[in-house]
């Protein structure tokens, strides 16, 4: 990561939003990255409370300096435990295009939030605003779901062989250059069940099952020559199947703390964030999930 873009966590105080917070001062500390932290006050909440109780009524302003209090101590607490001096940023409005320009204002290498919290983060990280707002971010983006004892150890990151395979890859050296990386593929033979309706003999099936097998092997093989790996910092896991089944089972089975997919994939919408695959690890697996939001120029 680049030590002079911050990394911008942003948090609605829950017990979960607390992990990402830490999980960010820890690679701030990592990695010299400055940190800032940052809370929104939905700007619709705010305005229902004012027509309820008036424009002058003071809640809305103590609501304001609640925010910031709890915002500041989380600042001083991860100071404490992480020697990370954190800036804080409080702010009201729309909670996706506030982040949007927090994010732009800092050029921020990073946006990190708690895969479940209380409000509108939980909506965002499982809901249909999730959806926008990851789709309309150009920064990638880490969904922590675990207490941050340690520095990731073990990352499984997703590689379907597209432009965005590579930057992905990139990405999560960036988050976790102390992990293992589990390169992983998942392949199919293309239309198998209507092969065997077409009454496709099953050894010819199984050819083409070694040759998907055999490419997908080699192809994982180029790029981590391509990203300069060492053997020592990677192994291939080339399975077949679903890649939203396979790739859950593998994260539990190779014990990953870290999950690293794509936004943009070859799939039929060309967007792998928006298709099964994310949504299934954000909502069954059990890692922290980091999505790499660019393509390799």
């Amino acid at each position: 990561m680049n030590p002079t873009q911050p990394i911008l966590a942003v948090t609605d105080f829950s017990p979960l939003a607390r992990h990402a917070a830490e999980r960010a001062a820890r690679l701030a500390h990592e990695t010299g990255a400055p940190l800032t932290l940052m809370h929104v006050l939905s700007g619709g909440a705010l305005h229902s409370l004012r027509e309820w109780l008036g424009a002058s009524h003071p809640l809305a302003a103590q609501l304001q300096a609640d925010a910031q209090q709890q915002l500041d101590h989380l600042a001083a607490d991860l100071h404490a435990a992480r020697h990370v001096s954190a800036h804080t940023a409080l702010a009201s409005g729309s909670v996706l295009d506030e982040i949007g320009q927090k994010a732009d204002e800092l050029n921020a290498a990073l946006l990190v939030l708690g895969a479940r919290g209380e409000g509108f983060l939980r909506r965002q990280v499982l809901g249909s605003t999730s959806e926008r707002l990851l789709s309309r971010t150009t920064r990638p983006l880490l969904v922590v779901r675990q207490t941050p004892h340690t520095a990731y150890r073990r990352a499984l990151v997703a590689l379907d062989f597209s432009p965005w395979s590579l930057q992905a890859l990139a990405v999560a050296r960036r988050v976790a250059p102390h992990a293992h990386l589990v390169l992983f593929n998942a392949f199919q033979v293309p239309f198998e069940e209507k092969l065997h309706f077409a009454g496709v003999d099953a050894n010819t099936i199984e050819h083409y099952r070694q040759q998907a097998r055999t490419q997908a092997v080699q192809q994982v093989h180029a790029l981590a020559e391509s990203a300069g790996l060492k053997a020592s910092q990677w192994e291939p896991c080339i399975v077949e199947g679903d890649p939203s089944q396979r790739m859950a089972q593998q994260e539990l089975a190779l014990d990953c703390d870290l999950v690293v997919l794509g936004k943009h994939g070859q799939s039929a919408t060309e967007d792998l964030l928006l298709g099964s695959v994310t949504k299934h690890m954000l909502a069954e697996g059990s890692a922290d999930v980091l999505v790499s939001t660019a393509h390799a120029s």
